[in-house]
C-alpha cells in the first residue's frame, strides 16, 4: 500500500493523488486503505516517514566506518546519490511534494533534513580532529558547513535525476554525481583543514 502511494504521490502529486487511485494501484479496495490509515494527510505523512528513515540508513550503511574522513564523506555521498537515483519516486516525494504542502509535512521532511545534518557535521568534525584543526574550527562553522554541504547534495540529487545532455545520453552516475560535489566540496575542507582561509579583504 505504501509502495502504491509512494508512486502515485510522485506521479501525480499530493493535490491531485487520490484515495480511489491508491488503492487501484495496490490492488486493494478503498475502504482497506481507510482502515490503516484515516485520512490521504495521514497515508502522506506515513509515506514520509519510511522514505525518510530508509534514505537516511542508505547515506549511514554507505558510510565505510574507521576510513579517512574525505573517504567516509565519499562514501555518504555515493550512497545519498545511489538511493536518490534508484528510487526517484521516493526521492521526488520528499523533495518535491513533501516540501511544498504545508504543515505537518514540511516538518516531517525537516526532521530527516536534521539527522543528515547532524551525521555530515559529525564526519567534518572528525575531518577536523584528523588534520589537527579542530580547535580552530568552532562548532557553529562546522555546522554551517554540514548544512551547506547537505543543501548541495539535495540540489544536485534534483539536477542528477533530471539533467539529460540529450534525449540518448543518461543521467550522470551516482559515482560522478559524487565526485562532483567532492571537487566542489572537499578541495575547499581540505584548504580550510590546513588553514588557507579566504578573506573578503577590506573592500
Amino acid at each position: 500500500m505504501l509502495d502504491a502511494a509512494v508512486a502515485t504521490f510522485a506521479r501525480r502529486g499530493y493535490r491531485a493523488a487520490s484515495m480511489d487511485e491508491i488503492a487501484e494501484v495496490a490492488g486493494v479496495s478503498k475502504p482497506l486503505v481507510y482502515l490503516y490509515l484515516n485520512s490521504k494527510e495521514e497515508l502522506f505523512s506515513a509515506v514520509i516517514r519510511r522514505e525518510s528513515a530508509a534514505l537516511v540508513a542508505a547515506v549511514r550503511a554507505a558510510v565505510e566506518p574507521g576510513g579517512a574522513a574525505d573517504r567516509q564523506l565519499w562514501s555518504g555521498l555515493k550512497g545519498f546519490f545511489t538511493y536518490t537515483a534508484e528510487h526517484p519516486d521516493s526521492w521526488a516525494v520528499l523533495h518535491q511534494q513533501a516540501r511544498t504542502q504545508g504543515e505537518p509535512f514540511v516538518r516531517e521532511v525537516a526532521a530527516m533534513r536534521a539527522g543528515l545534518t547532524d551525521f555530515v557535521t559529525g564526519l567534518i568534525a572528525a575531518a577536523a580532529r584528523e588534520a589537527g584543526c579542530d580547535t580552530e574550527l568552532a562548532e557553529r562553522e562546522v555546522a554551517g558547513l554540514a548544512h551547506a554541504l547537505v543543501g548541495a547534495a539535495e540540489s544536485l540529487a534534483e539536477w542528477a535525476n533530471t539533467a539529460t545532455a540529450g534525449p540518448a545520453t543518461a543521467p550522470p552516475s551516482a559515482r560522478e554525481t559524487a565526485a562532483t560535489l567532492m571537487n566542489f566540496a572537499w578541495t575547499g575542507l581540505g584548504r580550510l583543514m590546513v588553514g588557507d582561509r579566504w578573506t573578503p579583504g577590506e573592500n
